[in-house]
C-alpha cells in the first residue's frame, strides 16, 4: 500500500514548452484519484512522470516517503494500464498476464497462483488460453488490468483505459474498476477526459488546463464550489449557463442586470456576503453562472422569476431539457449571449417562439470575474469589508473601539477595513475582544469557516480548532491588524497589510571543493568535488548538503547555475545575526504585540520579525534554509 506526494512538479521540454507547471498534491493510501481535463492539459504527462516514463524537470516525487525522482520505473513498484491495452498478440491471455512476473524471475507456482487469482477477480478464467485477437474490447481491457494486478503493485496508474470502448461497455467497465479498487485496497490514479467517469469514480478529482492544476477536490465540491469558470463549465452536464452581468447594491438588495437581455433581478443581500464590495458598484463586469437544474419552467418553483422565449426542447425520458433565451425579442438562439438551458418535467411540450414565465434559484448561483474568470464568491472569502472610523489613534469598528498600533498611522476620517478570515480569531471568553453573534460554521477540508454577525455586518473567521459553538449565542473576537488593508473614501488603499512573503534576487554558484577523509589504513585521502553557494547582494554562503542535493535533483544543472534566482521566505524565517546578509533598517513597524523591521538589501526590501532595532541601524540577516524556496526566474519554475 502507498501514499504519494508530488511537490512542485514541473515538466519543461528542451524547446521551452511547459507541459506541467507546479503540480503539488498529497495522495493518501487507497485513494482513487482522477486526473481530468481537455486534451493537451498535462494529465497523461503527469501520470508518466509518476510512472518514471517521463523525466521530471523540477520538483520532488515521493512514494511512501521515499523520493523516487531518480529511481527506475521497474523499481517504483507501480503498474500502468494503457489506453491501447498493449497486449502481445501472439501470446495467450495467461502468458500475457504472466510475462512481467516471468521477467522478474518469480517462481512458477507463484506466477500460476497470481494469474489464476487475478483471472477470477476479473471474470476471465475461461479466456486464459485464448489470444487477444479472439476477444472483445472489454475482455482485452480486463486482461490489461489483470496483467497489472498480478504485479501486486503499490500504485495502479490507468491512462484513459476505457476510451476505446463503446458507451455501454464503458459504463460496465467503470463498475468493474470500482469493484476492483474496493477489493484490492490500494491506490489508483486514473486519467480521463470524460467528466462523467471523473464524477462517478473518483474520491478526489484533479482538474487540469494548459499544464496547470485548476482545482483538487471531491466530485461534490467541484460541482457545487468550482474555483473558476473553466471548472464550472467543464464539470456538469449540460454545461452551466453563463451570463455577462452587472451587480449593484441597493439598500438591502443587489440589482442584477443580465447583458443582452431584457432581464433584471433584485436579489437579497445575504447571497453576497462573501463577495468583495468592489464588484457591487454596478460598473465591474462579472459572469453569473447557474446550472440547468436551478432554473425551472415552473414559475413558482424558485424565489426569483423571469421571462424567456423558447427555442426548442429535448425530451430525454427522465426529464426534458428546454433551450430558451432571456431576450424575448431574439430569434437567433445559437448566436445569443443570453441563451439558457433549463430543466422541465418529462413529457413537457413547448412551441418554438413561445414566451413563458420561469423561476431561478439564485442561492445556487456562481459569480466569476469577467477578466480573470476566477470565482468572486469562494467558499472561503478572500476579504470581509467593513466601514470604520479613525479618531485620535483609535479605530471605531463594529460597535467597539481598538487602539491603533504605531505601525498604522492614519489621519482621522472614515475608512473601509478589509480583513481576510485568518485575521479574525473567535473565542467564547468575554475577555477576548468585541462581541458578536455566532450564526454557524462550514467545515472545509481541515478548517472551520465561522460566520458571525456584528453591528449589521457579516464576518468570517477561519479556525482549525474544535471549540463547540452554538448558533445564536454570543461569542467574542479579536482582529490581527497587521493583516488588514485600509481603503479611503476614494477607494484607494492607504494602509496595506504586512507583507508575509519576502524575496531576494541572486544566483547559485558551483564551487570546487576538496573533502578530506581517512581510509581503512588510517591514511588521509582527498576527494575532489563541489559545493553550492547562494549569492545575493553582498553575501555568499555555502548551502547545507541536503538543500544542495534537492537543488541538483531539479534537472538541468547548466540552467541551475546560469539563471537568475529568487529566494523566498517569510518574516519569521529570517533573523538578525552577527554575520549574514548586510541590510539597513529603513523603518520599524510596531504592532504592539509584535515588532518588525523593514530592511533594504540591495534593491530589495525585506521584512523581518525583530526586537531591539531602530531606524537607520545596520544589521545582518540569516536565512533559515529549511523553509527557503528557490524560484528560477528564467524558466519560471519553483526548484525547491
Amino acid at each position: 500500500m502507498a501514499g504519494l506526494k508530488l511537490n512542485h512538479i514541473y515538466k519543461v521540454y528542451p524547446n521551452g514548452a511547459k507541459a506541467v507547471s507546479d503540480f503539488t498534491m498529497d495522495i493518501e493510501d487507497k485513494e482513487f484519484i482522477i486526473f481530468v481535463g481537455p486534451s493537451g492539459c498535462g494529465k497523461s504527462t503527469t501520470l508518466r512522470m509518476i510512472a518514471g516514463l517521463e523525466e521530471i524537470t523540477s520538483g520532488e516525487l515521493s512514494i511512501n516517503g521515499t523520493v523516487v525522482n531518480n529511481i527506475e520505473p521497474k523499481d517504483r513498484d507501480i503498474a500502468m494500464v494503457f489506453q491501447n491495452y498493449a497486449l502481445y498478440p501472439h501470446m495467450t491471455v495467461y502468458k500475457n498476464m504472466a510475462f512481467g512476473l516471468k521477467l522478474r524471475k518469480t517462481a512458477k507456482d507463484e506466477i500460476d497462483k497470481r494469474v489464476k487469482e487475478a483471472a477470477e477477480i476479473l471474470g476471465i478464467t475461461e479466456y486464459l488460453n485464448k489470444k487477444p485477437g479472439e476477444m472483445s474490447g472489454g475482455q482485452r481491457q480486463r486482461v490489461a488490468l489483470g496483467r497489472a494486478i498480478v504485479r501486486e503493485p503499490k500504485v495502479f496508474l490507468l491512462d484513459e483505459p476505457l476510451s476505446n470502448l463503446d458507451a455501454k461497455l464503458r459504463t460496465q467497465m467503470r463498475s468493474e474498476i470500482l469493484k476492483l479498487h474496493r477489493r484490492l485496497q490500494t491506490t489508483f490514479i486514473y486519467v480521463t477526459h470524460d467528466q462523467i467517469e471523473a464524477m462517478t469514480m473518483g474520491t478526489r478529482i484533479v482538474v487540469m488546463k494548459d499544464g496547470f492544476v485548476q482545482q483538487i477536490d471531491t466530485p461534490r465540491n467541484l460541482y457545487n464550489h468550482p474555483c473558476n469558470k473553466f471548472v464550472a463549465g467543464f464539470i456538469g452536464t449540460p454545461q452551466m449557463n453563463f451570463f455577462n452581468a452587472r451587480l449593484k447594491k441597493e439598500k438591502d438588495g443587489v440589482h442584477i442586470t443580465l447583458e443582452g437581455a431584457n432581464t433584471e433581478l433584485l436579489a437579497d443581500i445575504s447571497l453576497f456576503t462573501k463577495i468583495n464590495p468592489a464588484y457591487l458598484d454596478g460598473e465591474k463586469a462579472v459572469v453569473l453562472g447557474l446550472r440547468s437544474e436551478h432554473i425551472s419552467t415552473n414559475a413558482k418553483a424558485f424565489p426569483y422569476s423571469a421571462r424567456c422565449r423558447i427555442s426548442h426542447y429535448e425530451d430525454l425520458g427522465t426529464d426534458c431539457q428546454v433551450y430558451a433565451d432571456f431576450n424575448t425579442k431574439n430569434s437567433e438562439f445559437d448566436e445569443s449571449c443570453s441563451k439558457v438551458v433549463m430543466k422541465a418535467p418529462a413529457g413537457s411540450v413547448y412551441a418554438s417562439g413561445e414566451i413563458i414565465d420561469i423561476s431561478l434559484d439564485l442561492s445556487h448561483m456562481h459569480l466569476f470575474d469577467a477578466e480573470t474568470e476566477a470565482t468572486i464568491s469562494p467558499r472561503i472569502p478572500e476579504l470581509t469589508s467593513i466601514p470604520c472610523t479613525v479618531n485620535g489613534n483609535n479605530l471605531q469598528l463594529l460597535e467597539t473601539v481598538l487602539p491603533l498600533p504605531e505601525a498604522i498611522a492614519l489621519p482621522d476620517g472614515d475608512y473601509t477595513i478589509q480583513l481576510p478570515p485568518e485575521a479574525i480569531t473567535v473565542s467564547s471568553s468575554s475577555k477576548s475582544g468585541a462581541a458578536a453573534v455566532f450564526e454557524g460554521e462550514e467545515r472545509i477540508n481541515n478548517s472551520r469557516l465561522l460566520k458571525l454577525s456584528c453591528g449589521g455586518h457579516t464576518l468570517y473567521s477561519l479556525s482549525g480548532g474544535d471549540t463547540q459553538l452554538k448558533a445564536g449565542k454570543t461569542v467574542y473576537f479579536t482582529i490581527d491588524l497587521k493583516r488588514a488593508d485600509f481603503i479611503n473614501n476614494g477607494n484607494e488603499c492607504v494602509q496595506r497589510s504586512l507583507p508575509l512573503d519576502n524575496s531576494l534576487t541572486g544566483k547559485l554558484i558551483k564551487r570546487k571543493a576538496v573533502e578530506e577523509r581517512t581510509d581503512a589504513n588510517g591514511k588521509i585521502k582527498k576527494d575532489k568535488g563541489f559545493v553550492i553557494d547562494i549569492s545575493t547582494a553582498d553575501y555568499t554562503a555555502e548551502l547545507p548538503d541536503g538543500f544542495g542535493i534537492k537543488l541538483l535533483s531539479s534537472g538541468d544543472m547548466k540552467q541551475l547555475f546560469l539563471n537568475e534566482m529568487q529566494f523566498h521566505f517569510t518574516p519569521y524565517t529570517v533573523k538578525l545575526a552577527k554575520n549574514g546578509i548586510s541590510a539597513r533598517v529603513d523603518k520599524v513597524l510596531d504592532y504592539g504585540s509584535e515588532r518588525f523591521a523593514a530592511c533594504t538589501v540591495g534593491k530589495d526590501t525585506v521584512i523581518v520579525a525583530a526586537e531591539g532595532v531602530s531606524e537607520g541601524d545596520s544589521v545582518h540577516l540569516q536565512l533559515d534554509y529549511g523553509s527557503l524556496s528557490v524560484f528560477d526566474t528564467v524558466r519560471e519554475i519553483l526548484l525547491v
